[in-house]
């Protein structure tokens, strides 16, 4: 018995949207503007990882628009 785990097209691009957005926010928090963090943490890996992440959200977004548009 092979154990599936199914991963459709909508439930990457909702993971992606997800994750972009604590990333977002998380490299915000960390931000100089609101205080000393002493988390070791590298802000600039981060914040890319966060825009890598949205980017691939809002491709994912324009292939399900492009998929809409061409079936009607």
């Amino acid at each position: 018995m092979n154990p599936a785990f199914p991963l459709s097209f909508w439930d990457i691009s909702l993971l992606l949207a997800v994750t972009s957005i604590v990333l977002l926010v998380t490299s915000e928090l960390l931000s100089p503007y609101y205080g000393k963090t002493s988390l070791k943490i590298n802000k600039r890996r981060l914040k890319k990882t966060a825009l890598t992440a949205s980017i691939l959200f809002l491709i994912t977004v324009a292939i399900r628009i492009v998929s809409i548009i061409i079936a009607t």
